[in-house]
């Protein structure tokens, strides 16, 4: 299970730092359903995504940093509960992003309770 969990955590690492990259490099209005966001939010929500990401890696070098991955991985899904939020919400929903979001929300809850609960590291 902890061989599971490492490579979970390393595949949301990765997805959460291209989205941050994606997020530095692109306006909040690429996605018309998300315009609704503000322009200060959005790079903050970037810069977030780079620590979560990080926080996602962090314990290999240091096991006494464990408590990061489920707080990171209940925070980037929350993230993606809030842009689906706002996309339903939106005059304009895209359900194909919706349902992106909600499977990656299913991917961190999975983490953060395999790292919490379960207390494998």
């Amino acid at each position: 299970m902890n061989i599971v969990l490492w490579v979970l955590q390393i595949v949301l690492a990765l997805h959460t730092l291209i989205g941050a990259l994606w997020k530095f490099s692109n306006p909040e209005h690429t996605v018309p359903s998300l315009k609704a966001i503000p322009h200060g939010l959005w790079l903050s929500m970037s810069a977030f995504e780079l620590l979560c990401s990080l926080a996602l890696i962090v314990p290999a070098l240091s096991t006494s940093l464990a408590i990061l991955v489920p707080l990171a991985a209940a925070s980037i899904a929350a993230e993606m509960l809030f842009f689906s939020a706002v996309n339903l919400y939106s005059g304009e929903p895209n359900y194909g992003h919706v349902m992106y979001w909600l499977v990656v929300a299913v991917l961190c809850a999975c983490i953060a309770y395999g790292r919490s609960v379960l207390k494998t590291v």
